[in-house]
């Protein structure tokens, strides 16, 4: 583990912010949400936050944004899985524009699919980097990134059972299922785009 990496600056970012909004349950949140709720007299919504108020910060914060220790310790373990493949394989460019568009995906697909705005987690981010890595494995026979094909069975089955509320009764919490269906989407595709056009 090297302290120059970015996927160590990301988690550490989540961790932080996770506990100092005490993983939801303090004012502190509200300037990470991604809409723009602390004025009583403005409900909440995309063009207050975006047009008028110009809180683009907002498009990538809940990303960093925890509402349980499980959650969090989860989230960060695949970051690091992850993270420090692509890093060491493809480079911090490749990484950083990888997690910083899957997690931005995330977030607008999970507020326009479903109109909500209280959300937060890496997870959307996480099954992006996921997808962009199994797309790139496919050519290499799971060589590329060294991730056991149980892996990703089991990360595709969880966003399955995800859809299916079970998780919920279970006490996992309401899950970002959108979030995570739109951030793999989007890793398929940017992971299309490195091995066509980036000659992976």
């Amino acid at each position: 583990m090297h302290t120059n990496s970015l996927y160590i600056y990301i988690i550490a970012t989540a961790i932080i912010l996770s506990f100092l909004t005490n993983f939801g349950f303090n004012s502190f949140l509200e300037p990470f949400l991604f809409l723009k709720s602390n004025d009583a007299s403005i409900y909440p919504t995309f063009e207050n936050t975006y047009m008028v108020s110009h809180q683009w910060w907002r498009l990538i914060s809940p990303t960093f944004l925890h509402f349980s220790l499980t959650h969090l310790i989860f989230n960060c373990l695949w970051i690091y899985i992850l993270g420090s493949r692509i890093e060491i394989i493809d480079g911090k460019g490749i990484f950083i524009t990888l997690f910083l568009i899957t997690g931005l995906s995330s977030n607008l697909g999970q507020y326009f699919c479903t109109g909500e705005y209280l959300f937060g987690g890496l997870s959307g981010a996480v099954y992006g980097l996921l997808g962009y890595c199994f797309i790139l494995d496919l050519d290499q026979r799971g060589q590329r990134y060294d991730l056991p094909n149980a892996l990703y069975i089991f990360m595709f089955l969880w966003l399955l059972i995800g859809f299916t509320g079970i998780l919920n009764i279970f006490g996992f919490g309401n899950v970002a299922n959108i979030a995570h269906l739109v951030g793999m989407i989007v890793g398929f595709i940017l992971g299309l785009i490195a091995r066509y056009s980036l000659k992976f």
